[in-house]
This record gives C-alpha cells, structure tokens and sequence, in this order.
C-alpha cells in the first residue's frame, strides 16, 4: 500500500464520522462503568454485604458474551425501528434501554428494593453490550481498514471520558448532592444516575441524524435465509451449550466415582443417590442434542459467520488467532497488579489518582491519535509493531520504579508512556481486527475477535497475585515484558506473509444503497 502523506494522515480526522465515532464511544463509556465500579460504591454505601456485592460483578458476564447474541445484529431487521437501518435500529433500542433503565437504577433503594436494582442493571448491562456490537460493526461498515484507527481513536476518546465521567464524576455528583460515607442519601444518588441517564441523549440524537451503512447484497440474501425464529433458536442452542459442557465436567469433577471403583458401591446406587451424577447426565444429553444434527442445522446462524473466517483464512487462521489471543497479554496481565503495586511502593492514593486519572487519561488518548495518525500514514502492521514492541517494554520501566521505591517522578514518567504505548497499541489492534472481518458477518466476528483477545489474558491475569507473592514485583514485570516477545514473532511472520501475498483475503462483495429487505 503506497503510503500518504501527513496532510492526508491528518485529513481522517476531519471526517464527520470522526465525530460520530466521538458521540457513540462517550455512549458506551457511561453504562458500562455505571453498572460495575460505581454501583459497587454506591452499594457499599447503602450497607450492602460485600459477599452480595461480589455477586453483582457477575452482571458484567455480558460483555464477555455478547458474541452470543451479535448474529441477531447481523441477520435480523427490528421490526417497526427497522425503517432506521439495520445498524441505526439496535442502536435506537439498546440507548433508549440504558437510558430508561439507568433512570430505572436511580429509583431502586438498594436498602429496600436490590434485587429490583440488579435486575435493572442486568437490563442496562445487555443493553450496553449490543450497543457495543452495533457500533463496532457501524465503524465497520463506514469506512476503510486505513481509517479504522482514526475511528477507534476517536471512539476510545469519547469512552476514556466517559468511563472517567462515570467513575470519579459520579461519586463527586453522589457526594455533592448529599450522600456520604457517614450519611447515605438515596435521593443523590437518584440524581446521579438520572443525570448520566440524560448524557446519554446526544447519543441518541446523533444515531438519528447519522447516516446507516448500505447493506451487502449477500448479507441481505443470508438474513432471507434465515428468519429470525431460527436465528433466535440459534442463540438459544449456543447459551445452551456453553453452559452444559463446563457444567458437565463440574459434576463429573464432584461425583463420588471413587467409591464404586474403590468400594461397595454399585453404579445403580450411583444414579439413583449421587446428585451430581443425575445433573452430569442431565448436561450430557443436553451437549448431545445441541451437538446432534439437528443442533447444527440451529446453529447454522451462528457458525456461519465463524466458518467464513477459517474458510477465508485456513491453517493461517491459527497464526491470526494466536496473535489476537495473544497481543494484549503483556499489559494486561501486569495492569492487574499494577495498582496493588503502586500502594505496596508507598504511593499515596491522592498521588495515584492524580498520576493516572490525569497523566493516564491524557497520555491514552495522544497514544490513540498518534497511532491512528501513524496508520494512515504508514499502515496497519507496522504500527502494530510498534505498539506491541512499546506495549511490552514499558513493564520494563516498572521494574526499574520497583527497585527504586517511591520516586514520583518516575511514577509520572511510567504511567505515562505505558497509557500512551497502550493506547497506541488499541488504535492499532482494532484496525488489524476490522481489516479482518467480513462486513457479510461485521457484528458477529467483531465482537468474536474481541472477546478472544482478552480470553487468554484475563485468565492468566488471575495468577499475576500469586505470581508477585512467589517472584517478587521485579521478576514479575521482567516476566510480563517478555510475554510480549511471541506476540512480536507472529506479528513478523504474518508482516511477511502480507509482503509475499499482498493480496486480500476474498471480502463480501460491493455493498448495495437500497435498505434491507
């Protein structure tokens, strides 16, 4: 790809969808923070048992799933708000639930009313999470793979204001209403989650005035295909399967086998008296049938879009995944730490907050710009080089902040080339996904890549804790550094590999101007 110039670099942020982007990222930042850290806060507030806070963490499984549910985005016109477009419909739906159910939140007393309250944000959390999908397939769809970078940077801008708004604005709305540590006040935090309820609105106003991408001929022809009833089943079928297989092995893992192998116990006794049993038998026909042929032929809606991506791509499709599952280990793992960290040095908390909610917050988003400045101006991969390369190297310096104690200085000098090299990396990684993605498919394999590329991190994030109590913080950032290195080598090999064969993978063909039909 010939390269441009820094003017024309420049000239994709000039863009009305630059803006677009801007409105729809500062509507996704809001709910997804509302419904995790601040609600655990205003819980706490109102006296509710930690133990029970715990368990309204669990809302945020789905963000973690919304794959699941991103083939209905694709597929399926909204019957009524259909006539908006395929993408500007579940957009008008998924703000209108977050706005009406964070209002909703704001009238629940937690002291009298939580399960009402959680059930409401379970609303807000699914609402959020197919806006998620309808904006990241919207990004898609309305421009080209060199100005995807452009796009996520602005988009990233608006959410980092928002998640920050939502986080520390709402505690300082909560408290300056009238609620407090010492003296909670349903009625401030009432007015809080009313007030963000209304930031939402630009958003909205912006999804009716916006322009909807056309649709491609073939996704049209495959929405035909498959009715809605059936793409409904499909989703069923896979919720039904991803939860019987891992309840299956639990079961298995709790049934007293040792005492027919090892003792008197008969196998008949087995399953007329061991519970667990019964339930693993129970999860094994239901695996069977989802697995059966008929379960396939209702999954056909799902797999679809998945069977495109290793179809298009084959044996390199192994490579891709591994470099996705792989490219935000290094930070990621060690970004779990890292406020532990930060308090075991001897920071002060006024210190880490000013350090990162300012130095953070504005290195992030010049990371962004830069990186998706860069990409127009050189391309995806060797950008993505470069982010992953600084991504990586940058735990170095908190390696080099551990041996040296509390030096402030340092701590500035840290955190802010580590958020600019992980914004930097962002803008660059989600380009590398779009040029990835079938628009026959957007929605579907976005949010699939997606959720992939913090699968492998967050589970080995969950050992970074016992990791820095066995190494020590300074073995454990050399550690998370070099979880980068194989990152970089499939980054180099699939950059050859483009070199060698400069050729696209087969995209869906032209879009078509007329609406779904």
């Amino acid at each position: 790809m010939p390269r441009k110039t820094w003017r024309a670099a420049l000239a994709a942020y000039a863009s009305p969808s630059t803006l677009v982007l801007l409105l729809l990222g500062f509507a996704a930042g809001l709910p997804y923070m509302l419904v995790f850290s601040t609600l655990s806060v205003w819980l706490r507030e109102a006296g509710v048992a930690r133990e029970t806070i715990g368990y309204a963490s669990l809302i945020g499984l789905a963000y973690a799933f919304k794959w699941v549910w991103s083939p209905l985005l694709d597929q399926w016109r909204l019957p009524g708000l259909g006539m908006l477009g395929r993408r500007r419909s579940w957009l008008v739906l998924s703000q209108v639930l977050v706005i009406l159910g964070l209002v909703g939140m704001g009238f629940c007393d937690p002291q009298q009313h939580l399960s009402w309250l959680i059930a409401i944000a379970v609303v807000v959390a699914f609402a959020s999470a197919t806006q998620d999908i309808a904006i990241d397939a919207y990004r898609l769809e309305i421009a080209q793979d060199t100005q995807q970078a452009a796009l996520a940077a602005s988009y990233m801008s608006g959410y980092r204001v928002a998640a920050l708004l939502s986080t520390a604005g709402a505690l300082y709305f909560a408290e300056g209403f009238g609620s407090t540590g010492f003296a909670y006040k349903h009625s401030a935090w009432t007015g809080t989650y009313v007030l963000f309820g209304v930031m939402m609105l630009p958003a909205l106003i912006t999804t009716l005035i916006m322009r909807e991408p056309p649709v491609p001929l073939r996704t049209q022809l495959s929405a035909a295909r498959y009715g809605f009833i059936h793409q409904l089943a499909s989703v069923f079928v896979l919720i039904v399967l991803l939860v019987s297989v891992p309840a299956l092995f639990t079961q298995l893992y709790n049934t007293d086998f040792a005492s027919v192998l090892f003792g008197d116990v008969s196998w008949l006794t087995l399953l007329l008296e061991d519970r667990a049993f019964l339930r693993a038998i129970l999860y094994a026909v239901l695996t069977s049938a989802c697995l059966s042929s008929m379960g396939r032929r209702g999954l056909a809606p799902v797999l679809t879009p998945v069977n495109d991506f290793i179809m298009r791509y084959r044996w390199q499709a192994l490579l891709l995944l591994g470099l996705i599952a792989t490219y935000r280990m290094s930070d990621t793992v060690m970004g779990v730490m890292a406020n532990v960290f930060y308090i075991d040095q001897g920071f002060t908390k006024d210190q880490i907050a000013s350090v990162s909610k300012i130095f953070g917050l504005v290195m992030t988003l010049v990371g962004a710009g830069v990186g998706g400045l860069l990409i127009v101006r050189f391309g995806i991969m060797p950008i993505l080089f470069i982010g992953g390369f600084a991504s990586a190297a940058t735990n170095i310096l908190f390696l080099m902040l551990a041996d040296m104690g509390p030096n402030l200085q340092m701590l500035v000098v840290t955190i802010s080339l580590d958020n600019f090299s992980s914004g930097m990396a962002t803008s660059a990684f989600v380009a590398y996904l779009s040029s990835l993605t079938n628009l026959r498919f957007s929605a579907t394999q976005y949010a699939l890549l997606s959720s992939i590329m913090l699968l492998l991190p967050r589970l080995i994030g969950g050992y970074s804790g016992v990791m820095v109590e066995k190494l020590g913080y300074h073995n454990f950032f050399l550690i998370t550094a070099l979880l980068g290195v194989p990152t970089l080598i499939m980054i180099i090999l699939q950059w050859n590999r483009e070199i060698r064969h400069p050729e696209p993978p087969p995209q869906a063909p032209a879009a078509v101007e007329k609406p779904e039909a």
